[in-house]
Order: C-alpha cells, then structure tokens, then sequence
C-alpha cells in the first residue's frame, strides 16, 4: 500500500499477528522471509531449519491466518513470502497503543 496511513489492523488481526509472533520458531522463519525480497520455496525454508515438514507446514498455516506471510502455490509446491505492509501496521498499532 502507498502513503503515509497504509494497511490498518483489525482488533482480531493485531492479536493473530501477536499470537504467532511469540512462538520463537516462527519468529525465525519470519527473520528469514525478511531478508529476501523474492518468495522462499518451502522446500528451502525446511533445509534452513531441523524441523519435520509437518511441523514446517503448522508453522507456515500459523503465519498465513496471521496474514504475515503470502503463499505462491504452484501445483504441490509452495513458497512464501513476508508481508511487510502487515508487519507495518502491527508495528504502527503496537506504537499508538503504547504513546
């Protein structure tokens, strides 16, 4: 989004979005995203990381309803990508709610 105002949150939103940013698994799959600008195939966010594809796939579903991630599917392959606008407007709402 452009300008200065961007994305808002929903009440609902902004808690999804806290809920999965405190598991720390989570976290550091979101730093990963973060430091790409392109999607990341699953396949290589699951050789960055000792977990089961399973727990990968939890993991991803987490962030996708917390609407921090974007999927890209193509046939049974996936790749994601971060949503900085989200990350955005948590972040501006986390600041209001604590000025």
């Amino acid at each position: 989004m452009s300008g200065s105002i961007g994305k808002t949150l929903t009440e609902d939103q902004f808690l999804l979005i806290a809920r999965a940013l405190a598991d720390r698994r989570r976290y550091e799959i979101l730093q990963r995203l973060g430091k790409r600008r392109d999607a990341v195939p699953c396949v290589a966010m699951r050789d960055c990381f000792s977990i089961s594809p399973a727990t990968l796939s939890h993991h991803m579903r987490e962030l996708e309803l917390a609407g921090l991630v974007e999927v890209f599917r193509e046939g049974k392959f996936a790749s994601y990508a971060l949503r900085r606008d989200v990350i955005d407007a948590f972040l501006r709402r986390l600041k209001e709610d604590f000025s």
